[in-house]
């Protein structure tokens, strides 16, 4: 009936409103009968108030005359099994948020209605009502301010008792659902923001406080979760494998935002609570047994995992309290001749670090039960030396920085360098670990040490190169890579690639990874996540055992030319101050005319005959074929080529199938695919057999390393099988492949020597004499 009425007089009529409540107080139950009047009437009422607010001051009087939220409440109450309170909350949501007027607010919150309805017993499960709720008190913490917070509270003696909109959204502070959990952190922050000091009180004294605990156990879990993932033994590098890791991987990021939001409210009491179970549950219980200061206690991810996890804490949250303990947990092994003046400048400071004096403290009695082990380790030389004959043991933190594992030792590095680089690092800790020449972003060591992990970061270390570093503290020199040594394991490593399968694109690799380098040391260290040091153990992991078709030996290829020219660059950077510039080789090479004619050479076109030898060759499709094997070398190109003769010239053929020189017959040597001759049958001396090198990088669009993309195993490496009129004819046809291998590694070689020489290469580029690559 109220619908006909309805079409009689105007919609958001004074009396229309009057008329819709009077209806509402009609209803004594709520069931499935009467639930869509009900939720007519809602509607109606919040459609009516919503433009009163802007439009009729007459109707939110109305409003507070007839006690219109009180008719919610009772609403509420006398639901019977209705499914009522989503429609109810909804449409009290819609109505909060679109309230301007600060009179009206101030109404709706006060006379603890919304308290009421808040603190109001739910049937949360099942159904879809969990998210009408939170949205429904972030609608109200949305209107909260400092003249209206206090309405929301109850209060006994200048103490905060009861905040029923606080306590009941942190149920759902570990919902599953993204949106839920999106919502709690902004009434949340809503609430920290207001700045109400006896709120501030409550929500730091437990049990309320316990909720921050609760965060950082839930942080735990998900490091829990992602480390399973990265230490994953029985999957490849798959894109469903690395797509979890980086889900996951954002979960523990979006949760370090919120940490950080929560601190940059500048609260003391706040962001010391915060602080403390930051530092006291995941950041100590991750590097005390990571460092090897004292055993897990029931809180184990790998050491990889934990420096991801410390670093992204540093570079996301950071603040001077969880900076310092963290460089002081660190280097702690590394200075003890400053470990008391440390405790008294800590002392004397304005930082409220009672919790990490005791951790010195603890630090120093375990240090004592385990100075006989420790002993023991001097002795077997577990040390490094630095400058000065300064030794120090290889333990802490120096374990992963001297890592035979890449992602340990890359990752170890960045904590190290985020350490360094951070303007919270205060004099304090600048003093315990002598580091005040690197907050300087101009001196030459940090250039060095930015210069380290742009280039790593970017993929120049994703090959085990063998670098060797040191650690002084004294002469305050914090991190120092690539000695000389170094330096010539990563020419040693090209060398042994110039006999591998792919040493015909060295140069071309070389060329471009040289950019790429160049273009990466232009980002900012502070543009680097901390998540590539997870993706090289993966694929580490990926690749291991799978190192024998020519895919693989291209990524390992293009992984030592960027580690060469990382210690490259590294050594010339250290030796002059400064990077080189792209080297200048030149390719060109006369040859012959012959060897142009073999050169150019593609599927179809007419070759000279004159050097080829006669064989024959089946095929699957075609049959057996009478043909000439011709291979020819020119500069950087090498080709094996099949062409039958020209059925009109004589001296001419026609070519049926290429091959590069550089591959024919592969063999797993250690971790590189290298050349073997190419081999004749024992049983048919007259038969030569030829691997032939498949994959091709360009045409598949391919890059160096593949985490990124799904390596496919399905392109197989190929096999040439020729016969040959006679047993001599087919050992000629051998050497003769052989011989025009070498001249094409020869040439490559020549070029390259400029780079491998052992002389300075900071004098490289005056050496080139023009030579362009």
């Amino acid at each position: 009936m109220w619908r006909t009425v309805w079409r009689s007089i105007d919609r958001f009529s004074l009396q229309h409103f009057k008329y819709v409540i009077n209806e509402l107080r009609k209803i004594k139950v709520v069931d499935q009968h009467n639930r869509e009047l009900v939720i007519d009437l809602l509607q109606t009422i919040v459609e009516i108030v919503t433009y009163g607010d802007r439009q009729d001051p007459f109707i939110f009087e109305c409003f507070m005359e007839y006690q219109v939220l009180a008719e919610f409440v009772r609403i509420l109450k006398i639901s019977r099994n209705s499914k009522i309170e989503a429609p109810l909350l909804q449409y009290l949501s819609i109505m909060i948020q679109n309230m301007g007027s600060e009179h009206a607010i101030y109404y709706c919150l006060s006379n603890d209605y919304i308290n009421t309805i808040i603190a109001h017993q739910y049937d949360f499960d099942g159904g879809d009502l969990a998210p009408y709720y939170v949205s429904f008190l972030r609608a109200v913490s949305g209107k909260i301010n400092r003249d209206t917070l206090c309405l929301l509270v109850r209060v006994n003696r200048d103490v905060v008792t009861s905040f029923p909109l606080y306590t009941e959204i942190l149920k759902f502070a570990q919902h599953g659902e993204k949106m839920i959990q999106t919502a709690v952190h902004a009434l949340t922050l809503n609430i920290f923001n207001v700045s109400d000091d006896m709120v501030y009180q409550f929500v730091t004294s437990p049990p309320a406080s316990q909720y921050f605990s609760d965060l950082v156990y839930s942080l735990r879990e998900k490091c829990l979760r992602l480390d399973v993932l990265v230490q994953a033994t029985d999957e490849t590098c798959t894109k469903q494998r690395r797509k979890e890791i980086l889900l996951e991987s954002d979960e523990i990021v979006d949760d370090l935002y919120y940490f950080k939001d929560i601190l940059s409210v500048g609260e003391p009491r706040l962001s010391k609570v915060v602080t403390q179970d930051l530092l006291n549950l995941l950041v100590f219980p991750i590097l005390i047994p990571l460092l090897q200061l004292r055993q897990s206690n029931g809180f184990y991810v790998s050491a990889v995992t934990s420096l991801y996890i410390v670093s992204y804490l540093l570079v996301v949250v950071g603040g001077k309290n969880i900076v310092n303990a963290v460089a002081g947990v660190i280097l702690y092994p590394y200075m003890t001749p400053r470990r008391d003046a440390a405790k008294e400048e800590i002392t004397n400071s304005s930082s409220d670090t009672h919790f990490f004096l005791n951790l010195l403290r603890d630090m120093e009695i375990m240090e004592i039960v385990g100075s006989e082990s420790q002993k023991d380790e001097n002795i077997n030389g577990n040390h490094i030396c630095g400058n000065d004959d300064v030794r120090l043991e290889r333990n802490g933190i120096l374990m992963y920085v001297f890592s035979d594992n890449h992602s340990l030792l890359l990752a170890s590095l960045l904590l190290l360098l985020i350490l360094a680089e951070s303007k919270d690092l205060d004099y304090t800790s600048d003093s315990m670990i002598g580091l005040s020449d690197i907050q300087d972003p101009m001196c030459r060591q940090c250039q060095r040490k930015a210069f380290i992990i742009n280039y790593m970061h970017s993929g120049f270390s994703s090959q085990n190169y063998g670098t060797s570093a040191s650690l002084g503290v004294n002469d305050n020199v914090f991190v120092r890579v690539m000695p000389q040594t170094s330096y010539q394991q990563s020419c040693e490593r090209l060398q042994k690639e110039l006999d591998g399968c792919w040493f015909d694109c060295i140069l071309d690799t070389m060329k471009d990874e040289w950019e790429n380098c160049e273009t990466a040391l232009k980002e900012p260290l502070k543009s680097k996540s901390p998540s590539f040091a997870l993706e090289l153990a993966v694929c580490k992991q990926s690749t291991d055992g799978n190192t024998n078709s020519s895919d693989t030996a291209w990524e390992i290829m293009v992984d030592v030319v960027k580690v060469f020219i990382l210690h490259l660059q590294l050594k010339a950077l250290i030796s002059k101050g400064e990077l080189l510039e792209k080297p200048l080789l030149d390719s060109a090479d006369s040859g012959t005319s012959n060897s142009l004619d073999i050169a150019s050479a593609s599927f179809g076109s007419d070759v000279y005959l004159g050097s080829g030898i006669p064989c024959r060759i089946a095929f699957s499709n075609a049959g057996i074929r009478d043909i000439y094997m011709i291979p020819a070398a020119r500069g950087l190109s090498g080709k094996v080529i099949l062409a039958e003769k020209h059925p009109f010239r004589s001296q001419r053929g026609v070519v049926i199938a290429i091959a590069p020189l550089a591959g024919l017959r592969m063999q797993l040597i250690s971790t590189t695919l290298h050349l073997k001759q190419p081999t004749i049958d024992e049983d048919h001396p007259t038969w030569l057999h030829l691997w032939i090198r498949e994959f091709d990088p360009r045409s598949k669009a391919r890059k160096s390393r593949g985490c990124n993309l799904h390596v496919s195993n399905s392109a197989l490496d190929g096999r040439w099988t020729l016969g040959f009129p006679s047993a001599k004819g087919c050992e000629i046809a051998r050497l003769l492949i052989l011989e025009e291998t070498y001249k094409q590694r020869s040439f490559i070689k020549s070029l390259l020597a400029p780079l491998l020489q052992k002389n300075d290469p900071g004098n490289l580029c005056n050496e080139q004499d023009g030579r362009k690559l």
